[in-house]
């Protein structure tokens, strides 16, 4: 019975502990954002303030005010300061821009981009970013094909005779091959002069347009994030030294054996013979006694 007693106080002992957690857990414990040792008033009294940064939901109940010691000196709570802040949310942030260019030099387009650039975010957030010399690239956007056409003039003079076959089909120009397409012909009477007409055709391949991107990084902040800052003020004074404690006398210890002065006898071994003695002669004495009556009633 005693034992199923006590399970059922453990059992109830762990509910109110799992009850109470939520409770402690909405109330802290909070832990100072800075801690400052400082002297204070003309007797340069040492004095501790502990400051914590809360939001508006936060229950300030959980930042400790017990007295505490450190360093030889005990700490007391003297007040407990709030001061409702603006606070200001840093983050960094980076923002990639895409633009057309006419060249593919890396030089050229880096002196069409601004050094610097304000933004806001969607959020709220608002700074000024640093253009990111190593993150600018170029692409081509696309690519055409064109076609020029080609012209050469050749004379083949002294010919026998105003013939074709005297002619090249084709020549080279400027490593362009070229066909014969017309000959006008002259004579002296004696020999034939041509003057032959190549044409040819080449084709290029060029880009369209460029297409160049670049990231600009920094910090961007937003300003409507309320803390409320506490301020938690700890005077001192110094600890007393404890007054030592006298280190207590021996106790006798009784199981030892008492000094007779070197004869090896103890004196309670003695008292005990002693008292065995004094019976034996007062049952003697008794005995004695009792035989003499009955001996005198015969």
């Amino acid at each position: 019975m005693k034992k199923r007693i006590a399970m059922l106080l453990c059992a109830l002992s762990a509910l109110l502990s799992v009850a109470t957690l939520p409770a402690l857990a909405a109330a802290g414990p909070h832990y100072p954002v800075s801690v400052e040792e400082y002297t204070y008033g003309p007797l340069d009294e040492l004095r501790i303030n502990k400051v914590y940064q809360l939001a508006l939901s936060d229950d300030p109940s959980g930042i400790p005010t017990e007295d505490f010691d450190r360093n030889g000196r005990h700490y007391y709570l003297l007040d407990l300061l709030r001061q409702d802040e603006v606070g200001v949310d840093t983050q960094p942030y980076t923002e990639t821009v895409t633009m057309d260019s006419d060249t593919g030099n890396l030089s050229a387009v880096l002196k069409q981009l601004d050094g610097e650039m304000e933004v806001t975010t969607e959020d709220g957030y608002v700074g000024t970013l640093i253009l990111d010399h190593t993150s600018v690239k170029v692409e081509v956007k696309g690519y055409k094909t064109s076609t020029k056409n080609l012209s050469a003039t050749r004379t083949y003079p002294s010919l026998s005779d105003a013939d074709l076959s005297l002619i090249p089909a084709t020549i080279t120009d400027g490593g362009k091959t070229l066909t014969l397409a017309d000959v006008q012909w002259a004579t002296d009477g004696t020999y034939y002069t041509a003057t032959a007409q190549y044409t040819g055709t080449t084709s290029s391949r060029y880009a369209t347009g460029y297409t160049a991107t670049a990231s600009y990084t920094g910090q961007v902040s937003k300003t409507n994030c309320e803390v409320v800052t506490y301020t938690a003020i700890f005077g001192s004074t110094k600890l007393e030294e404890p007054e030592p404690t006298p280190a207590p006398e021996p106790e006798p210890d009784l199981e030892q054996p008492v000094d007779t002065g070197g004869n090896g006898m103890e004196w309670l071994p003695l008292l005990g013979c002693a008292g065995g003695g004094a019976a034996l002669v007062t049952a003697t004495f008794f005995i004695i006694k009792t035989i003499k009556e009955r001996s005198v009633r015969k």
